[in-house]
């Protein structure tokens, strides 16, 4: 009867340790993977705003082209009605190009 107790407490340490093991690994994995989506979350965050960053530019460049060339469009208006000499014209030009 020792032994049969004996085994059976011995049967029980067991288990109760694998059940710790196991937890414990469970609960490692638990944050990694955690860690793992915390981690891809933040770079499609980063890739989501790079984009809007870049739609902004996009935007605001094609916003400048279209008030260069309303610009430009006056300053030749202007050239032609006498106002402004073929010098003058030229060197608004370059100013409103950046060149």
């Amino acid at each position: 009867m020792a032994g049969l107790l004996r085994g059976v407490a011995r049967t029980a340490v067991v288990a109760g340790t694998a059940t710790a093991v196991s937890n414990n690994v469970s609960r490692r994995q638990a944050k990694r993977f955690t860690e793992k989506d915390q981690q891809a979350y933040a770079q499609q965050q980063q890739a989501y705003q790079q984009q809007q960053v870049s739609q902004q530019q996009s935007y605001q460049q094609d916003v400048d082209f279209d008030e260069q060339l309303a610009q430009l469009a006056k300053l030749g208006q202007l050239r032609d009605q006498g106002i402004l000499t073929q010098q003058e014209f030229e060197a608004k030009k370059r100013q409103i190009l950046g060149v």
